[in-house]
C-alpha cells in the first residue's frame, strides 16, 4: 500500500475567500498525490443549520435564515471563481436538496435521524467548493463523498464506525484515486446500513481524519488549527499560555477526554493504535513547529487547563431514606447511555448521585421524566466545568476565587470545580 497522508482543515480556515486563498498557499508546496484532505464546514455554518432546524421545530419561518445562509457560501465563491464556473449550479442544488429536507416534519421523536440528515450539508457544500477552487488554481484534485467510506451504525448524531468495512470501502474507493491525485471529502459525516446520512459527534472532523488515516495506514495525520499547536489552556480565556512541542498520545488523550477542544476526544486512539503521528499546526503560520503528538517517555508536568461551557449540575436523591448504593448508579447510567448522554464529571454522597453533563436538547426533559419516580432530581444549568491537570495550589486558588463553586473534585493529577460563569 502506498504512502499516504491526512490533511484536516476546519471551518476557520475556510470561513471567508481570504482564508481559501491561503489554504491554496498551505497546500501548494505540501500536497502529495497520495494526500486525503478532509474538510469541515465553513465557518459558523454548522450553528446557523442547528439554528435552522431550531427554528422548525418552534414552527417559525426558517426562508430568511436559509437564504442568508446560501449567500454567505455564493458571495464567498464570487471572490473565487468566474461567473460561468459550475460550482454556482452545484450549490443552488445543495440548497435546493436542503429545502427538500427541511419541508417534511421535524419533531422531538424523529430530531436526531433529521439533524444528520440536515446538519451534513455543511461540510458536503464546503468539500466541493474547495476541490473546485483548487482545480481553478491548478492543483488538480478530486472529491470523495465521505459517506460512500466512513460507514457507521444508525446512531444519529453519535453514530459509532464500522471498522472493518470502513477500512475496506477507504481502501477499494481512495487508493485508485490517490494514484493520480490527491482527494477531497468531507469531516463529521459518513452513513449507515440503510445509506442515510449519519454524523460523528459535533466537531467530528478531527475524528474521520483518524478513521482514513488508521484505514490506510497513514503516515501522518496535520490538523490545521487557528492556533499555534496544542497549548496548556484556551488562549482566548487564559494569557501566558505554554505550547507544546511534544505530547504523548495518553496526555492528549486525557486532555480531549477533559473537554480540550483544539482535537474531538475520539481522535487520538486510531492513531495511537497504530503509532500514526498527529501534527497539530496554525494555518495562520504554517511554517511554525505546531505540536507533535505520538510516544513520548517524557512525562508532562505542566499545569493544563480545560474550560467546558453549557454544562448541566444534576443531582438524584433517594426518597425513601436508603443509602446510594451500586444499583442506583447502574439505574441513572443505564438511562444515561440510553439518551446518548456522557458523564464529564461523577460524585456521589450517602444519599445522593451528582452527575455533570453537557446541555442537549431534550435529554434533560426525558432523563427527569424517566427517573423521577425513583429519585428527588434537581439540577443546574448554564454551568462552566473547569479541570487542571497537574494542578498546583497557586492555580486552583485563582480559578476559585470570587467564583460561587457548585462541587469540587480532586485526585493527586487532576482538579476539578463546576461554576457559575462570571457575568460578563
Amino acid at each position: 500500500m502506498a504512502k499516504t497522508f491526512v490533511f484536516k482543515f476546519g471551518g476557520a480556515s475556510v470561513k471567508d475567500a481570504k482564508s481559501f486563498k491561503n489554504l491554496r498557499e498551505i497546500l501548494f508546496n505540501r500536497l502529495r498525490n497520495h494526500t486525503v484532505i478532509v474538510v469541515s464546514a465553513m465557518g459558523k455554518t454548522t450553528n446557523a443549520l442547528e439554528e435552522l432546524l431550531n427554528l422548525k421545530l418552534e414552527d417559525k419561518p426558517i426562508y430568511e435564515k436559509s437564504t442568508k445562509l446560501k449567500h454567505y457560501h455564493l458571495e464567498i465563491c464570487r471572490e473565487l471563481f468566474l461567473p460561468e464556473n459550475l460550482i454556482f449550479p452545484a450549490i443552488e442544488n445543495f440548497f435546493s436538496q436542503l429545502d427538500r429536507i427541511l419541508e417534511k416534519p421535524l419533531s422531538k421523536e424523529n430530531y436526531d435521524e433529521y439533524y444528520d440528515q440536515v446538519v451534513s450539508f455543511g461540510e458536503l457544500i464546503s468539500s466541493r467548493i474547495v476541490q473546485e477552487y483548487l482545480c481553478a488554481e491548478g492543483i488538480f484534485c478530486l472529491w470523495q463523498d465521505a459517506r460512500e467510506i466512513i460507514s457507521t451504525d444508525s446512531d444519529y448524531r453519535f453514530a459509532k464506525v464500522k471498522w472493518d468495512k470502513t477500512a475496506s470501502q477507504c481502501q477499494k474507493h481512495l487508493m485508485a484515486k490517490l494514484e493520480r491525485f490527491p482527494v477531497i471529502t468531507q469531516g463529521f459525516i459518513g452513513s449507515d446500513e440503510k445509506g442515510k446520512t449519519t454524523t460523528l459527534g459535533r466537531e467530528g472532523s478531527d475524528f474521520t481524519a483518524a478513521i482514513i488515516a488508521h484505514s490506510l495506514h497513514s503516515q501522518s495525520v496535520t490538523i490545521w488549527k487557528d492556533v499555534e499547536g496544542v497549548l496548556n489552556a484556551d488562549p482566548k480565556r487564559f494569557p501566558n499560555t505554554v505550547k507544546f512541542e511534544e505530547l504523548d498520545y495518553k496526555e492528549a488523550a486525557e486532555l480531549t477526554y477533559y473537554g480540550a477542544s483544539v482535537i474531538h476526544p475520539k481522535t487520538i486512539k486510531p492513531l495511537a493504535n497504530l503509532s500514526i503521528p498527529l501534527f497539530v499546526k496554525s494555518f495562520l503560520n504554517p511554517d511554525g513547529s505546531g505540536t507533535q503528538i505520538h510516544h513520548v517517555d517524557k512525562p508532562n508536568t505542566v499545569p493544563c487547563i480545560v474550560v467546558k461551557d453549557e454544562q448541566v449540575l444534576v443531582s438524584f436523591r433517594v426518597t425513601d431514606f436508603t443509602f446510594i448504593n451500586e444499583s442506583h448508579i447502574h439505574q441513572v447510567y443505564t438511562e444515561i447511555e440510553k439518551l446518548k448522554l456522557r458523564v464529564n464529571l461523577l460524585q456521589t454522597s450517602a444519599i445522593s448521585i451528582s452527575i455533570v453533563i453537557d446541555k442537549q436538547l431534550f435529554k434533560m426533559e426525558k432523563l427527569i421524566a424517566v427517573l423521577a419516580k425513583d429519585f428527588d432530581i434537581r439540577y443546574n444549568e448554564s454551568l462552566q466545568l473547569i479541570t487542571v491537570k497537574n494542578h498546583n495550589r497557586k492555580i486552583t486558588e485563582e480559578l476559585m476565587s470570587e467564583k460561587e463553586v457548585l462541587l469540587e473534585q480532586v485526585t493527586r493529577t487532576t482538579f476539578q470545580i463546576v461554576v457559575k460563569p462570571l457575568a460578563q
